[in-house]
């Protein structure tokens, strides 16, 4: 049946390509104890201060969520020194990219964004009847920040820059971010998507909070918990921005968005020192080991500021067909086809193990090949 009333707009959108749970790939395949390097998640798991949390929690599931989440804001606005009305908090990243285009973008209007960057930016911007513009990153993976602003028009209202990138890993330095930000026209807010921000070694990495601080900026910085603490199954994450701002975005919000798990599950992370800085310490030893393993292997890669890399897999495979063979061989890689990058798979750091069962099985592959 063809249904006319459907916008154009929405029967053009390719849905993001979600990947199979891990249980009906090994039923599917006949394979057992396979490895997930493919979604940046954090492979140690949970922290262990929110898991006792969410325990604690599970005897108010009568209850609705705290709708204006009072008490992880007052948590996040005591970390990052800013005003808990600053803060918006969201299902999820994803839900708070939604949100942001839903306040802003009207049918014909544009958002600037870099490609390859996440996908997410221009499913969404279409869905709303916005345009997006399209700017390249340079040959070396960065952003053209230059180019950005030249795409700027009277219709854009948002420019979205993932800082580390994703799929790329790479990052605009503050230079470069100091100059997007006093050159933005009144009408266009900056989205600052720092989802990978906690993994960042570079000095040269601009904190767009530092930048909100007592200042009045058309810019909205988003974090998550999914990464670094390992909710990723809960959807939680949060935006900094100008109260103004956030109190119009929070105008479209519904009520009680974000349950009561994410929320406590939250709050505890925070304070969880040890887990994050297990975490940060297994990602610094796991780009360290698969460096120099590819370095080994001859095989190109893009030396990243986050919890994932891409490498390059052609001329031996296309990445469609590494992340078929990987799959065989129990390694769930991404395909960076959908992203533009055909010749390439995008890989998180695992464990020490899931690492070396990685490099083991991609050396065999290749090798095969030649």
């Amino acid at each position: 049946m063809t249904y006319k009333f459907v916008p154009p707009y929405i029967k053009d959108i390719t849905p993001y390509p979600p990947g199979k749970p891990i249980e009906e790939v090994e039923r599917e395949l006949g394979i057992k104890n396979s490895v997930k390097i493919a979604s940046n998640e954090n492979p140690l798991g949970t922290s262990p201060r929110a898991i006792k949390a969410i325990h604690k929690a599970l005897r108010t599931l009568n209850r609705y969520p705290d709708g204006s989440a009072f008490y992880l804001k007052n948590a996040l606005s005591a970390l990052h020194r800013v005003p808990p009305e600053s803060l918006i908090i969201g299902n999820g990243s994803n839900e708070l990219i939604e949100l942001i285009i839903r306040t802003f973008i009207q049918p014909g209007d544009e958002a600037v964004i870099s490609d390859p960057s996440f996908l997410i930016y221009s499913i969404t911007v279409k869905a709303a009847g916005g345009k997006s513009v399209i700017v390249r990153l340079r040959d070396d993976y960065s952003y053209d920040i230059k180019g950005v602003l030249r795409a700027v028009t009277k219709r854009t209202r948002l420019i979205f820059i993932s800082n580390p990138n994703n799929p790329t890993g790479t990052i605009i330095g503050k230079k470069e971010y100091a100059w997007l930000l006093g050159n933005i026209p009144p009408h266009v807010i900056v989205i600052d998507d720092a989802a990978y921000r906690e993994f960042v070694q570079s000095a040269d990495y601009p904190d767009g909070i530092d930048e909100l601080r007592g200042k009045d900026r058309n810019l909205i910085v988003l974090r998550t918990f999914s990464k670094l603490y390992g909710l990723a199954g809960l959807r939680i994450g949060y935006g900094v921005t100008t109260g103004e701002l956030a109190g119009y975005i929070d105008r479209v919000r519904q009520p009680f968005n974000v349950n009561t798990l994410a929320q406590t599950a939250a709050i505890a992370a925070l304070g969880d020192r040890v887990f994050v800085n297990k975490t940060l310490a297994n990602n610094r030893e796991g780009l360290r080991y698969l460096y120099r393993a590819l370095e080994h292997m001859n095989i190109p890669f893009i030396r990243t500021q986050a919890n994932f890399f891409i490498l390059r897999v052609a001329p031996f495979l296309s990445g469609r067909q590494a992340f078929d063979a990987l799959l065989r061989k129990g390694v769930i890689v991404r395909d960076m086809t959908s992203y533009g990058l055909g010749d390439y798979i995008r890989i998180n750091v695992g464990t020490p193990s899931e690492n070396r069962k990685f490099i083991r099985e991609l050396g065999a592959l290749l090798k095969a090949r030649l």
